[in-house]
């Protein structure tokens, strides 16, 4: 599955307003929770990521966050990503706030496309372009382009 299926412009919030890891876990699950609609079940999907933190910070590199979960009422894989300008305290491993997150929520029956998912991320933050290419997106539009671009990078390299 290809990462720009994931983070399509309606899963993707350029401008995050949250300070703090528990806030933006709300904002993230809540732009996910308008697109996907009012069946989203929102309280499990939080429960979800929370569960995983508590194990290990998802805060992976420099700016960089990969908060991720799995629930039973979450069918597919779905994500949503969010960029901060200001940056987020997120008790990361480097102890920096973040500035990129790419939220991922799967059902366990769906680990498969999640690893590809998290795998793929991987790969595209090996290059710093990307980070940096993400960061100076201004809307959406703009970070999902950046994607779809550096999506096909890979494909091509």
């Amino acid at each position: 599955m290809l990462l720009q299926q994931i983070f399509t412009p309606g899963h993707i919030k350029v401008g995050l307003k949250s300070e703090d890891k528990d806030a933006l876990f709300e904002e993230l699950v809540d732009v996910l929770a308008a697109a996907e609609g009012r069946d989203f079940p929102r309280a499990d999907a939080l429960r979800a990521l929370r569960e995983r933190e508590d194990k290990m910070s998802t805060g992976i590199r420099k700016g960089v966050a990969l908060p991720h979960g799995k629930a039973e009422s979450l069918g597919g894989l779905r994500g949503v990503l969010g960029i901060a300008h200001r940056g987020i305290e997120y008790a990361s491993l480097d102890g920096e706030p973040v500035h990129v997150v790419f939220m991922l929520l799967s059902s366990p029956n769906d680990s498969e496309l999640h690893l590809g998912a998290l795998k793929g991320l991987a790969r595209l933050l090996d290059n710093p372009e990307f980070y940096s290419e993400l960061l100076a997106a201004r809307n959406e539009d703009q970070a999902f382009d950046t994607i779809k671009s550096f999506e096909g990078l890979i494909r091509i390299a």
